[in-house]
């Protein structure tokens, strides 16, 4: 997989000589919404099970500009562009019938897919052999929405973005004190077919928020939806289509068992879920050493899933009070030097993001298995935004750096998958 990585390095020479020039007039919609023969409800806030599924993926607020409308959701994507989009099957849930369903972010609502039986449902496709009782999500990619913009490196943002998705899942389940995990061993091509997405939409991963129902064996459920248009416009890229195909088999995977342990407040969490923003600029805060040591905490807590691929956080303390200048991993001090401006540099040179933010951070990884370790790299970015947002510190993922020239600043080969800051 490392010639679709090599490929779509950015460099310092890379960005001037291949400016990106966008076609407006092929600007992709970024919602799917399935005919009015479907079946829709409208979210009931009021109701648990709504509530939960809008902390999601829902809208938060809109913006105006003389161009359009802009609207804001829950979870973040790169250039507010959201190729993913959310499945789910809900089984034995209070306030929703059984049945497979797609969340229409647009209206808020959910749209009916298929009914399920007792005997019949997804959970053969994500590994289980009995019936479960909760909630199967699946998120796709509807990768033109991304292309159109990043073009042969936008598999990365969509495979980010995933990542957010599973974080946000993450996060509204830790509202009634509940544990996921992360499926990547799932039946892509199955499951692609029976949805009618064709080539241009496609399953990513799986996330389970279920228990089993004892004593009761499933089949896999057949069916065959007709395509439904989800970018409006289209152009393929037969680069990104051979990246996702190269990388749908899993392997050596490692599962991860351990359930993450966070210490919020359900009342300030929710806060924290629904005002979630992207920082823009900093402002050269600075944050305290306890601050930092707490959201370091939250981003190494174990990611259930059954291919866990393990991600090295590099962080470039700029201004964190009591710590020493210079770069660390995983909390172990590397080199001293104040590094502010080679990270604003190294992120593209956005520098009043990586610069003059209090902590720049850089994930790499050495996995074989792409598709799972982006997302996971991206599970870790969303609980960044989430702790930092919760001790009141801005946060900004950041997909576009110089790949090589920051694996020469942290000393490693390994595929840089993301780079995030945080400050105020």
């Amino acid at each position: 997989m490392f010639w679709y990585h090599s490929t779509t390095k950015h460099s310092y020479n890379s960005v001037r000589t291949n400016p990106n020039r966008l076609s407006w007039e092929d600007q992709p919609s970024t919602y799917k919404n399935y005919p009015v023969q479907y079946e829709k409800r409208k979210l009931d806030l009021e109701k648990e099970a709504d509530h939960f599924l809008y902390h999601i993926a829902g809208l938060t607020a809109k913006k105006s500009y003389p161009s359009g409308e802009y609207y804001l959701r829950i979870n973040p994507s790169a250039g507010a562009l959201y190729p993913n989009e959310l499945y789910f099957q809900a089984r034995g849930v209070e306030g929703i019938e059984d049945g497979i369903y797609h969340y229409e972010v647009r209206s808020s609502s959910l749209t009916l897919l298929q009914r399920i039986t007792k005997q019949e449902g997804l959970e053969p496709y994500l590994g289980y052999s009995t019936a479960m009782q909760g909630y199967l999500f699946l998120v796709s990619a509807v990768y033109y929405r991304s292309s159109w913009k990043y073009k042969n490196r936008a598999f990365r943002y969509c495979l980010l973005d995933a990542g957010h998705l599973l974080g946000s899942i993450e996060a509204s389940a830790l509202l009634q004190s509940n544990a996921v995990e992360v499926r990547y061993d799932i039946d892509r091509e199955k499951l692609n077919l029976m949805f009618g997405f064709g080539e241009r939409e496609w399953f990513l991963s799986g996330c389970a928020m279920v228990r089993p129902i004892e004593g009761e064996k499933v089949d896999t459920i057949e069916f065959s939806l007709p395509y439904v248009e989800a970018s409006g416009t289209f152009e393929r890229n037969a680069l990104i289509e051979q990246a996702y195909h190269e990388t749908m088999q899993l392997r050596s995977c490692r599962r991860e068992v351990k359930t993450p342990t966070f210490t919020y407040n359900t009342t300030k969490l929710q806060e924290t879920i629904f005002t979630r923003r992207s920082q823009r600029g900093f402002q050269e805060g600075a944050i305290t050493k306890g601050q930092f040591n707490y959201i370091m905490e939250a981003i190494h807590q174990p990611v259930p899933s059954d291919c866990d691929e393990e991600v090295s956080v590099y962080v470039v303390i700029n201004r964190v009070l009591d710590m020493p200048l210079g770069l660390y991993k995983e909390g172990e001090y590397i080199k001293y030097g104040d590094f502010a401006r080679k990270a604003g540099y190294l992120s593209l040179e956005q520098y009043s993001l990586s610069m003059q933010a209090a902590v720049a951070f850089f994930l790499t990884s050495k996995g074989e298995n792409y598709q799972a370790l982006y997302q996971k790299a991206g599970i870790i970015g969303h609980r960044l935004y989430m702790a930092s947002l919760y001790m009141g510190i801005g946060c900004s993922g950041i997909g576009a750096y110089y790949d090589d020239e920051v694996n020469a600043f942290v000393e490693n080969e390994e595929m840089v998958l993301y780079a995030l800051a945080i400050g105020k």
